[in-house]
């Protein structure tokens, strides 16, 4: 793989770490601004919010400048966003940092998802999107957990000031190893957006925000989950977490192989294994033992979705993919709001722990009943997906 995806990698395990990380500071932000814990959690439906407008806003707003280009500057939006976050006199400003810093991550992941599949050969694209979210993975199994530790021994602040260095870090590895590609002077806004008119295109979207739903209806309420019903002392629940975030490294590798090879098959497979992990979640939550293995499950499950559904966006947004490709990273997030809300609907109704977990396989399943009709449609329409075409084409 080329030395261009570790650069797209570093960059996004700074954004992964940065998005996350604020989970563990939550109380230390609190009392820093004398606001309840509640308040302090609105600044991660405040950056989720951001990523969801701002991926496909700056992305339609650059549709004619160099990849790499833009690439640069995001990075420096996002060091800016991480800097004033670090120095915030106030809750608000804290709030504004927060959302200024997102705005980058979504059209960071777009564009750079476009830029990954570029650098390697057709049969391999899904493979080179799963490598540069392996940087959004590692962030979950060593950056949050670090960053937390930082934070809780330095300050918070000081958290802000180590995920703005990762990002010039990022921005250098940018500088010096991703190749400059010039835009296609056939791109335009208009172009952009007219890959919206193929119903392929929002069924596409609409498979990321129902299945990754599923994951973070389940995953936001895992640490009550795993204190109230398995019976984990608080203080073990970030350990649960690397586990997590270790079945997320490897699911992520796997799928984007798996993807390569069969892209529709693997969505279909992944949707199904994630439905009945989530569904045996709701038994082995009431046990430590089968939680552990139930939680590498998840995780594995859980980020496998995200380079076949990132690649299947970008096949059926064909000749216009940029915008498409920040599209579908607003999707994930709307899918994490969507999740984390029906799953906090049902908690507050006194449906309990395990109902997150019911929730998370029934979106699972609707993404898979969507993946269904759209296979179901490219079969009618007599299309094969694009790597089953490059795989003939190297037969032959």
């Amino acid at each position: 793989m080329p030395l261009a995806l570790l650069a797209l990698a570093l960059g996004a395990f700074a954004i992964g770490t940065t998005e996350f990380v604020i989970v563990g500071l939550l109380p230390e932000v609190a009392t820093s601004f004398d606001v309840s814990i509640s308040s302090a959690g609105l600044l991660i439906s405040g950056y989720a919010i951001g990523v969801a407008i701002g991926a496909p806003l700056l992305t339609a707003a650059v549709t004619r400048i160099s990849r790499k280009t833009v690439l640069l500057w995001l990075m420096v939006l996002f060091i800016a966003g991480n800097v004033l976050a670090a120095l915030a006199p106030s809750y608000g400003v804290l709030m504004g940092a927060r959302i200024v810093a997102a705005f980058s991550h979504g059209a960071f992941f777009g564009i750079g998802a476009v830029v990954a599949a570029d650098l390697v050969a057709p049969q391999k694209r899904a493979s080179a999107i799963a490598l540069m979210f392996t940087g959004l993975t590692a962030a979950n199994v060593l950056g949050v957990p670090l960053g937390t530790f930082l934070g809780q021994e330095l300050g918070w602040r000081s958290t802000f000031w180590a995920v703005s260095a990762l990002g010039a870090i990022g921005l250098a590895g940018i500088v010096a190893l991703v190749p400059r590609q010039p835009a296609d002077p056939a791109s335009n806004l208009r172009r952009e957006l007219a890959v919206f008119r193929r119903p392929q295109v929002w069924m596409a979207l609409g498979m990321t925000a129902l299945g990754f739903g599923g994951v973070f209806a389940s995953f936001t309420y895992i640490s009550p989950m795993m204190t109230e019903l398995a019976g984990f002392s608080p203080s073990t629940v970030s350990w649960l977490l690397v586990l997590f975030g270790v079945g997320l490294v490897g699911g992520n590798i796997l799928g984007g192989r798996l993807a390569d090879r069969a892209l529709m098959p693997s969505i279909y497979g992944i949707l199904v294994a994630l439905a009945l992990v989530l569904a045996a979640f709701a038994f082995t939550a009431h046990s430590q033992a089968a939680s552990i293995v139930t939680i590498v499950l998840f995780g594995a499950a859980g980020f496998a979705t995200v380079p076949a559904l990132q690649a299947r966006v970008m096949q059926k947004a064909e000749g216009a993919e940029t915008l498409a490709s920040a599209a579908n990273i607003a999707a994930f997030n709307i899918g994490n709001a969507l999740g984390a809300w029906l799953s906090g609907l049902a908690i507050a109704g006194g449906l309990g722990y395990t109902a997150p977990n019911w929730i998370g396989a029934a979106l699972a399943a609707g993404g898979l009943l969507l993946a269904l009709l759209s296979g179901y449609l490219d079969r009618r329409a007599g299309t094969a997906p694009a790597a089953t075409q490059a795989q003939l084409a190297n037969a032959a």
